[in-house]
């Protein structure tokens, strides 16, 4: 891939994903596998006038051997370096950016359990620290190949052409174009008139049928808005957290979800792959998950902690969108969720709280939005979907008609 392409697409992820401010600092999650993008985001940053910029590298085979020779109480405990770190993450909210490269079955054969039970055990330390950062910080997470990636998305290929291919689709699909900051202006635009849109429904609940068994109707909260595209965080900055991204989302009220929905794609969690599932819901909670492959992490998934599951999520993403229309499977729900409608198990979202700048988190929580130390995509979308609303005049209004916008 040309240099002055994967440029632009540095800067697009800097300028335009997290809005870098001058004096701010920025923090770069990323996998081994792309040193030199990693490099050109990080002079990026520096150019846009970052104060300061980290890069954080993981490495899937480290943590593997973490969770095998580490106990339970040594993965779980936070030291006070770390709760530091955490204060001065509060401090100082720097911007993050993560660059998503890993191989989806890069942690196959970890302990799950294991795993867990040490999330258990760290999270309610943590959860302070996240909740005091909430709404606050921008974020973008997007894209780079890696080689195993690569060949899971294109198994027929050479290593070289798999490494070119995936990267043609990640820039294809975020809009890395001639004038990419243009064109995400353009795509911010639609999406924001898709959410008045259905803004304007006063929805009460959605209800998604398919012709796979999928028979599901979801409560929504009355102060709750359809978003979609660039958010502002409470300081005032406007941010892009997806790159790609095509959804129009909002998070659904705790408690209130009936029926049975089937999944349409692959879920990549905790690098390891979960296929051909189902969940049924009762009184908003899983009651009930089976799946062909990864059951038992669908299940330890479910039960992480108390609002683990509940849904925090409603996603609405047409069957015509770029990355559906590209017809590739990637494996990775950055790039999945956005080529089908989806549902999210876990934490919901606060900001989805219409004036939500002027409200605590607890505040729009007890409004219904649901809290967990999770929150994982899950994709439904298909060419069958019909999603209707049920609005508080008493009308029903289509939204979906096979798979696509029914406005």
């Amino acid at each position: 891939m040309k240099k002055s392409v994967l440029r632009e697409y540095a800067k697009l992820i800097v300028r335009c994903g997290i809005n870098v401010q001058k004096g701010q600092e920025v923090m770069v999650y990323a996998s081994l596998d792309q040193p030199e993008f990693v490099a050109m985001v990080v002079d990026e940053a520096y150019k846009a006038k970052a104060k300061k910029v980290i890069v954080e590298w993981n490495y899937d085979a480290l943590t593997k051997l973490h969770v095998r020779y580490q106990s339970v109480t040594t993965m779980g405990t936070v030291p006070e370096w770390q709760k530091a770190r955490q204060q001065h993450y509060c401090d100082v909210l720097p911007a993050r950016i993560h660059l998503v490269s890993e191989d989806p079955d890069g942690l196959k054969g970890v302990n799950v359990a294991k795993m867990a039970k040490a999330r258990k055990m760290s999270y309610p330390i943590l959860k302070p620290y996240i909740d005091d950062r909430d709404g606050k910080q921008q974020w973008c997470i997007a894209a780079v190949p890696g080689k195993a990636w690569a060949k899971k998305v294109f198994p027929g290929l050479r290593t070289s052409v798999a490494m070119e291919k995936l990267w043609e689709a990640i820039l294809s699909t975020s809009r890395v174009n001639d004038d990419p900051v243009k064109a995400w202006q353009e795509h911010n635009a639609n999406l924001k008139n898709h959410c008045d849109y259905l803004n304007s429904l006063g929805i009460e609940s959605l209800h998604y049928t398919a012709d796979n068994g999928t028979d599901l109707t979801v409560g929504m909260i009355p102060e709750a808005i359809f978003c979609g595209g660039g958010e502002v965080s409470r300081q005032g900055i406007f941010f892009n957290p997806n790159i790609p991204t095509e959804e129009c989302f909002i998070s659904p009220m705790r408690g209130k979800a009936e029926g049975i929905v089937y999944s349409t794609k692959p879920l990549s969690y905790q690098g390891q792959l979960i296929e051909n599932f189902s969940i049924r819901f009762e009184n908003g909670k899983a009651v009930e998950a089976k799946a062909e492959k990864g059951e038992e992490l669908l299940n330890t998934m479910l039960t992480m902690d108390d609002g683990a599951g509940y849904l925090g999520e409603c996603a609405l993403v047409p069957q015509a969108s770029p990355i559906a229309e590209s017809g590739l499977l990637f494996y990775e729900t950055l790039f999945d969720e956005n080529a089908a409608c989806h549902l999210a198990v876990g934490a919901g979202f606060a900001d989805t709280i219409r004036d939500h700048h002027n409200k605590t988190l607890k505040e729009c929580q007890d409004l219904g939005i649901n809290d967990s130390m999770i929150h994982v995509d899950f994709m439904i979308g298909c060419d069958t979907m019909n999603i209707d609303a049920h609005c508080a005049d008493g009308k029903v209004v289509p939204i979906f008609r096979n798979g696509n916008w029914a406005f």
